[in-house]
């Protein structure tokens, strides 16, 4: 039946107590320091006390486990024969989501004997098995280990009461669509079924239309800003080109001084690369991603909790379910794709009441998957330069001051007292502490920090105000000459009929004419670059024209003329910038694909 859209009615406030649950339960909880419902907790808690069906919309971190656990260890069996035991049944996309839920609902439930168990793949199967023959209350798995186990008949559903999908959206956006529908086809049909979703796409719609019998729906949205206050989760973005984006990132880092992180990448290689890069710049940085087996990834975890390691390099996949309270930044390296990845990234800071912080950075052809982020989130996302090398020095210069404070309050410095006594016989006393400063915290860092070249600011057409200072262009070290007139926005309308022969257009047709170019000016020897990728890979000269201006860090108005063919495009550049374009290039890539960049050998 559809689910039937009307909110449920909260409870008045009051605590864990007030909603029927179990004694022993509830005592669990106050030992375990949990003080107040959350709003989820309010409104779901007494609707599958009733046994009622139930689907919840509500964000990563808002106490949704707490909310399904303690209903259903209610209606556990304890004293039930082994294969008779397991009364419910708890689905979540991943390892360590698994691990986490059954630990809390272990920890809920310690006082009445109960048992949960986590499921999950990358371990022996003979020793979930041996685990389940002996019983269990509540199994917590992955969908493809537990349909494992369901066709071998060593997880038996018949006296499941209950059924719990965790972060449903999640599990469905992971490939694990057949998979649900042939688990929830072996569940009785008398079970009670709770949905859990972060949004609600037609997937889950439909879901819940097969499988749930006239379910209660909750909505459970963000906690509205009151005028004046800020949010919990304080959102930056740096428009950074991809040949700095690594210096940009650890000047960040330096400066913002993360208690803990997690950065996130696109792709496991990226995350490897990273973590090395980090790891020799002399930060404690681990990597987590699908290609580590479980010891690896239990090692990682441990160390991030225990705060031996600051920096969490991670894959989407690989973070889902983590629950690290003293998370303080999240940062995305890549801009996500889809503006629910990004929620689910940067709900793993500002928990627990606590202010987080996220960081995203973005190469300046992405600034419109920022304006898209915001516009679905309906939250401000701060563009904000990056650091100066003196806004890194100030930085260093008050961390230094901060540690001089505390060692100052400490005492015991009278061993050291002789040696400025001694200095300040020859020296005047602010010299003699102006060098030690020096010597403890060096601003040139060896001489390696260099400015990271501005990335030129300016309104796009349709932008929210927030944006009226958005990115255009990549704009190189060197400022273009002031233009009398208002650079008029760029055009995205074709400038070449791609029907007919090679089409020819000039990349000065393609950007915002802010004063001439190289090739207008006629001066200087010209070459051809060679670009493998035309007409059929739906590659215009825009593409190519972005691709450099962003890579290379080459103004549009210094190419010339660009000849497009079914197979490749031609670029007319200076001589002297067609070695620097081709190295650029060759890591860069076009509509998503890496193409074949070279000089033109005809």
């Amino acid at each position: 039946m559809p689910s039937r859209p009307t909110d449920s009615e909260t409870p008045a406030p009051g605590g864990f107590s007030t909603l029927g649950l179990d004694p022993r339960v509830v005592a669990a909880l106050t030992t375990l320091g949990y003080e107040e419902p959350t709003p989820i907790q309010l409104a779901a808690i007494p609707v599958l006390m009733q046994g009622r069906d139930m689907l919840a919309m509500a964000a990563t971190g808002t106490g949704k486990t707490a909310a399904f656990a303690l209903p259903l260890l209610h209606r556990l069996t304890p004293d039930a024969p082994p294969r008779e035991r397991t009364a419910a049944l708890v689905l979540v996309p991943t390892r360590e989501l698994a691990m986490q839920v059954a630990e809390a609902i272990h920890r809920y439930g310690k006082a009445l004997g109960a048992v949960a168990m986590p499921v999950y793949g990358g371990t022996p199967m003979d020793v979930q098995i041996r685990a389940l023959k002996r019983g269990t209350d509540v199994v917590v798995a992955t969908p493809g280990r537990a349909l494992d186990h369901i066709r071998r008949k060593t997880l038996q559903l018949s006296h499941v009461k209950t059924v719990v999908l965790d972060e449903a959206d999640e599990m469905l956006d992971m490939g694990f669509a057949e998979d649900l529908e042939a688990i929830l086809a072996e569940l009785p049909s008398d079970r009670q079924t709770c949905l859990f979703s972060a949004t609600l796409p037609p997937r889950i719609d439909k879901i819940a239309k097969s499988h749930l019998k006239d379910p209660m729906l909750i909505r459970i949205d963000r906690e509205a800003v009151q005028a004046g206050a800020s949010a919990k989760v304080r959102q930056i973005a740096y428009i950074v080109p991809r040949a700095h984006k690594m210096t940009a990132l650890a000047r960040v880092l330096d400066v913002e001084h993360p208690e803990a992180a997690i950065v996130f990448c696109r792709t496991r290689t990226e995350v490897d690369e990273l973590t090395g890069t980090l790891i020799a710049r002399g930060l404690r940085a681990e990597a987590l991603h699908g290609g580590l087996n479980q010891d690896q990834r239990d090692r990682v975890m441990k160390k991030f909790r225990g705060g031996k390691c600051d920096l969490l390099i991670a894959t989407d996949v690989a973070a889902r379910g983590l629950d690290v309270q003293h998370v303080t930044h999240v940062v995305n390296y890549d801009v996500p794709s889809a503006s629910e990845a990004y929620v689910h990234r940067i709900g793993r800071t500002g928990r627990a009441g606590r202010t987080g912080v996220a960081i995203t950075f973005a190469e300046p052809r992405e600034h419109r998957m920022l304006r898209n982020i915001e516009a679905a989130t309906k939250q401000k996302i701060e563009v904000k330069p990056v650091p100066s090398v003196a806004d890194l020095r100030a930085k260093r210069l008050e961390h230094t001051r901060e540690v001089l404070r505390e060692t100052i309050m400490a005492g015991e410095l009278d061993m050291y007292r002789t040696v400025v006594e001694s200095l300040s016989d020859e020296f005047d006393i602010m010299d003699v502490a102006a060098a030690a400063v020096k010597r403890a915290a060096p601003l040139d860092n060896g001489g390696e920090e260099q400015e990271i070249p501005a990335v030129e600011m300016r309104p796009s057409r349709g932008a929210p105000p927030q944006f009226a200072k958005g990115v255009a262009r990549y704009s190189p070290s060197k400022p273009r000459p002031s233009s009398s007139r208002t650079a008029p926005a760029a055009r995205a309308t074709p400038v070449a009929k791609f029907g007919t022969a090679d089409a020819t257009a000039s990349a000065e047709d393609l950007a915002p004419r802010a004063g001439k170019g190289a090739f207008s000016r006629g001066g200087g020897s010209k070459a051809k670059i060679w670009v493998g990728a035309g007409r059929k890979a739906k590659v215009r000269p825009g593409d190519v024209v972005g691709a450099i201006v962003n890579e290379a860090g080459v103004a549009a108005t210094a190419l010339g003329a660009i000849t497009t063919s079914d197979r490749f495009t031609l670029v007319e550049v200076p001589e002297a910038m067609a070695d620097q374009i081709v190295n650029a290039m060759s890591k860069a890539t076009i509509k998503g694909k890496k193409v074949l960049v070279r000089r033109d050998r005809a």
